[in-house]
């Protein structure tokens, strides 16, 4: 193998490495931006709650019963933590399988 050739196998190896890389930012951004809408989706149940009977709801089970709240449980973990009936809950939402 002379030089040149040596510098095409460089340049092929740098445009893949590149092409990889890109791919993962792009997915990374996707992922959070899904669960970014999860979150509001959240929220926004509790909020609706909390406008039609006076207070948000102690669990989420609640929303998903009574606002028809739905997420894909197997993708994403939910924690929904209140801590009084008019003080808006903390919601985390984090994809499983995520480190």
């Amino acid at each position: 193998m002379n030089k040149r050739d040596l510098i095409k196998i460089a340049a092929i190896a740098a445009v893949l490495v590149l092409a990889v890389l890109l791919v993962s930012r792009i997915e990374s951004a996707q992922g959070r931006e899904e669960t970014e809408m999860v979150r509001e989706a959240v929220k926004n149940a509790a909020i609706t709650c909390y406008a039609v009977e006076g207070a948000y709801p102690e669990d989420l089970e609640y929303l998903k019963e009574n606002y028809r709240l739905s997420y894909n449980e197997d993708q994403y973990f939910v924690t929904y933590e209140a801590f009084a009936p008019n003080v808006i809950p903390d919601i985390w939402v984090t994809e499983r399988g995520q480190k």
